[in-house]
């Protein structure tokens, strides 16, 4: 990575400057929106910022391990570049600079089947493990086929996105008339709408991969994944951008983990923005943390460059995090580190980035 890259980030909240001048009005909306009054990404926020750390003292903190593993992968950090649907929009390359930059930094990325240049050729431009996400656009036969593909062309794990059976009201979108452009490409949404447990189970049987459902929010849906031998329960609620006045993905978190229990793997997003999110996240169970905004805003900002720099940050905002709680290694944090407490006044993208000010023209609008 350029130096130049590193002199010009060294601060999470600059990649948000860099992003809004580098993306047109559509694309910057389309990034930064949720669906309605987005009250949902609101609540991801403010459960994050309910949570305050209580550390320990006089403990030998000077090598801290944050290295991790999923689905027999190796981490630098227990993160995953989360999909992201029509990122072309953001960043030119659009699934290859993710890949590239998990690859070179060593976490994973997600590629959705809605972002080109579409997963083959992806494959083709970066040897490294990788993990597909499907929305469901066609017939059972469709979905088999695309799957088959992805396992053919070596992603270590399959993902479905089960929180979408309709498309969001994301009003910044529509109050733009802005379509992104695999939204505008979209046919066969109504298979999503019949998506059922029952497809579940017939892809259960039929691939021998590990099974990740994306879109997890209660602790019944944690239990009937695992009753159907799902791998990975993720939880989340997509951001913020297809239900409105959901709960915040860090307050169903702890239970749900208790749900799982250690019979399938949790990953979780919503809202993490920073490093201290991510150690929220895991002290309250989850193996590894999505990240979606923010890295469309290192995308943004310097495209795959950016978004190692952007990891670059996170890992050092971590290691600081951990080193003052008095962690050493990710395996010995748990809740004992965490207790509730009342948010600040800040809210929303202003409390995880605080230097920005309390600019809502810049960071809500055009």
């Amino acid at each position: 990575m350029d130096q130049d890259i590193r002199n010009k980030f060294q601060l999470i909240h600059e990649f948000v400057q860099a992003a809004k001048e580098n993306l047109k009005p559509g694309p910057w909306g389309y990034l930064m929106g949720s669906a309605e009054t987005e009250t949902t990404f609101l609540r991801n926020r403010r459960a994050l910022d309910s949570l305050a750390f209580l550390p320990r003292v006089l403990i030998d903190v000077e090598n801290i391990n944050m290295n991790s593993e999923l689905f027999g992968v190796p981490l630098r950090l227990p993160l995953i570049l989360a999909p992201i649907g029509s990122l072309e929009d953001i960043v030119e390359e659009g699934g290859i600079a993710p890949t590239k930059a998990a690859a070179e930094f060593g976490v994973l990325h997600m590629l959705s089947s809605v972002a080109t240049p579409g997963l083959e050729n992806v494959a083709a431009a970066v040897d490294y493990p990788k993990l597909f996400q499907l929305y469901v656009r066609g017939d059972p036969n469709w979905v088999d086929e695309v799957l088959a593909r992805a396992i053919e062309h070596g992603y270590c794990a399959l993902c479905l996105t089960v929180d979408r059976a309709y498309y969001g009201r994301r009003e910044r979108d529509v109050a733009r008339r802005f379509k992104p452009t695999q939204r505008g490409l979209a046919t066969g949404e109504v298979h999503q709408a019949r998506f059922s447990w029952k497809d579940i189970d017939r892809i259960r049987g039929k691939f021998n991969v590990p099974l990740i459902l994306k879109g997890i929010s209660t602790t019944a849906d944690a239990k009937l994944a695992i009753e159907h031998g799902v791998d990975c329960v993720y939880v989340s609620n997509h951001g913020g951008r297809q239900l409105d006045h959901g709960v915040g993905t860090i307050d169903i978190l702890p239970e749900i983990a208790e749900t799982v229990s250690g019979e399938a793997k949790i990953i979780v997003d919503g809202g993490i923005l920073r490093g201290t999110d991510i150690v929220k996240a895991l002290a309250l169970g989850a193996d590894a943390v999505g990240i979606g905004r923010l890295q469309g805003l290192a995308a943004g900002a310097a495209g795959a460059d950016g978004l190692i720099r952007m990891l670059e940050l996170l890992e050092e905002e971590m290691r600081c995090c951990l080193g003052l709680l008095g962690v050493s290694s990710l395996s010995d944090l748990d809740r004992n580190y965490l207790t509730k407490t009342e948010p600040l006044f800040r809210s929303g993208y202003e409390s995880a980035f605080p230097l920005l000010g309390n600019n809502s023209d810049f960071l809500y609008r055009s």
